[in-house]
């Protein structure tokens, strides 16, 4: 039997088709694991920037309430230079000089010149003190 020249043109189309399927396939799944692998990276890189926020705004929290706990013993130096109970370290440097300390974390240190004469107190710098 012969064929004629048109079944064998599809056949051999067919044939070609068909073969090129199961790379066809693996491609397609390719793509597909390279977009799930994609997915799963970003929910990851978004998880840590959620913990990242999260971390930076206690750190800031933890920041101000120090500053305050400072700001709050800076204004009753003279008072608390008698007390035990304090919420800061505080620490006599030479004549009218003091450096207080916070006892949270972060911790935060000032130093401050205190007229005795005039009772005012001057903060002549502060820094984050790292232990």
């Amino acid at each position: 039997m012969s064929q004629k020249p048109q079944e064998v043109l599809s056949e051999s189309l067919v044939l070609e088709i068909y073969g090129n399927y199961p790379v066809i396939l693996a491609w397609v799944i390719s793509l597909l694991l390279l977009c799930s692998s994609l997915i799963v990276h970003l929910e990851r890189l978004l998880a840590q920037q959620l913990l990242e926020i999260k971390a930076i705004e206690l750190a800031q929290v933890h920041f101000m309430v120090a500053e305050k706990t400072i700001l709050e013993c800076e204004t009753n130096i003279a008072n608390l230079l008698n007390s035990s109970q304090s919420a800061c370290f505080i620490q006599r440097l030479g004549k009218n000089l003091w450096k207080i300390s916070s006892k949270t974390r972060p911790a935060i240190e000032v130093h401050l010149l205190v007229d005795e004469n005039s009772g005012t107190v001057t903060r002549l710098n502060w820094r984050q003190s790292f232990e």
